[in-house]
């Protein structure tokens, strides 16, 4: 399985990001294979609007299944769900952690948005 965890910076001990289409980084590991690598979400993080929505599309595109970050808000949550892709919630926190702590089935599931936009 392939999850995404939002990140401030691109290494596993970066910090979580709160924020879905805003976060800087997004950090992809392969729960199966162990391979971790890092998406730049610049272009993502910089938009006017439509952050959430594209970066939903570039998760999709890579085969993404699960996502972690703190945060979603209602245009981000329909894009997501439309992939197929989970979204578990965080409250902080290293990407290193909140995979062990997805694994251990200690982090809450959203299944709809918890804000109302960008924030």
């Amino acid at each position: 399985m392939k999850l995404a965890i939002t990140s401030q910076e691109s290494g596993p001990n970066a910090l979580v990001d709160l924020r879905f289409g805003r976060a800087r980084f997004f950090r992809i590991v392969d729960t199966e294979t162990g391979q971790q690598t890092t998406v730049d979400n610049a272009e993502g993080a910089n938009a006017v609007q439509g952050a959430g929505t594209h970066a939903a599309e570039t998760l999709a595109r890579i085969g993404v299944q699960v996502v972690i970050t703190g945060h979603v808000g209602p245009k981000a949550m329909n894009a997501l769900q439309a992939a197929k892709i989970q979204v578990y919630t965080v409250d902080g926190g290293t990407a290193e952690q909140a995979v062990h702590d997805f694994l251990a089935g200690r982090l809450r599931a959203l299944t709809r948005a918890d804000v109302g936009g960008h924030w």
